[in-house]
């Protein structure tokens, strides 16, 4: 069970994959193609419902040609 401060971070991060792979004009079929994974897959990424191991951050920042630093930052409020 992942704590409410993990919930937020998963959300955050899902949010900058989609802006990222929005401002590279790629749907999320694209992207899922491009890393071999399902829509399903990078949409529950996107909305913060499922992690990524590093090796598949790694295929991310590859098919969104940045690095992988660039998926890491997230934007807090306060």
């Amino acid at each position: 069970m992942e704590s409410a401060a993990e919930s937020v971070l998963l959300k955050r991060f899902g949010k900058r994959i989609a802006k990222l792979r929005k401002e590279k004009e790629l749907t999320q079929q694209q992207l899922a193609e491009k890393v071999n994974m399902s829509v399903v897959a990078i949409a529950y990424i996107e909305t913060g419902k499922r992690w990524v191991r590093l090796s598949t951050l790694d295929k991310i920042a590859n098919a969104l040609d940045v690095d992988i630093s660039e998926l890491l930052k997230l934007e807090f409020s306060l």
